[in-house]
C-alpha cells in the first residue's frame, strides 16, 4: 500500500509517518518499480502501536525500548514492568503540577471576584505587581531523552 493508503488505515498523518521513519521508529518500507514506497500489514500494526504508545504521553525513547522488547518476544518483559512504573511517575507527577497549578488559578481568580474596568481588575493588578510570580508551580523535569513529537 502507498503512504496515503497506510495514512489512512491508521489515521495517521502522512507527514507524522514519515517524521516515525526518520525517527528509526517504523522501518522503512520496499519500494515498487516506480520509487513509491510499499507499505504491508506489518507498518498497520507497527504504526498503530506507536500510536497508542503516544496517545499515553510516551517519549519516542520510551517507545523505542517498547519496540525492541516487541521485537524479542523472548526476553523477559522486567524492563518493560520498569519503564511502565517510571513513566506512571511521571504521569502523577505531571498531575501534581496541574493541581498546584488549579489551585493558584483559583486563588489569583480570586483577586477579580466580579466583571469591572480592566483598570481595576484585581487579576491583572496581580500578574502586574509580581504576585503572578509567586503562582508559577514549580515544575518537574521529565528525565526523559527524546521528544514528545
Amino acid at each position: 500500500m502507498k503512504i496515503g493508503e497506510l495514512a489512512k488505515a491508521s489515521s495517521t498523518p502522512v507527514e507524522t509517518i514519515r517524521f516515525y521513519e526518520r525517527e528509526g521508529l517504523l522501518a522503512a518500507p520496499a519500494r515498487t518499480a516506480g520509487n513509491y514506497r510499499d507499505y504491508g500489514a506489518e507498518h498497520v500494526e507497527r504504526l498503530t502501536f506507536i500510536r497508542y504508545c503516544r496517545t499515553l504521553d510516551m517519549a519516542l525513547d520510551e517507545i523505542r525500548t517498547l519496540l525492541r522488547f516487541k521485537a524479542a518476544p523472548q526476553v523477559d518483559c522486567a524492563g518493560v514492568n520498569e519503564l511502565l512504573d517510571d513513566h506512571i511517575g511521571h504521569v502523577a507527577a505531571r498531575i501534581r503540577e496541574l493541581k498546584s497549578l488549579e489551585k493558584q488559578l483559583k486563588a489569583l481568580r480570586e483577586a477579580c471576584p466580579q466583571a469591572q474596568s480592566a483598570g481595576e481588575c484585581g487579576i491583572l493588578h496581580a500578574l502586574s505587581d509580581g504576585a503572578g510570580e509567586a503562582l508559577r508551580p514549580q515544575r518537574a523535569r521529565r528525565h526523559v531523552h527524546g521528544t514528545h513529537a
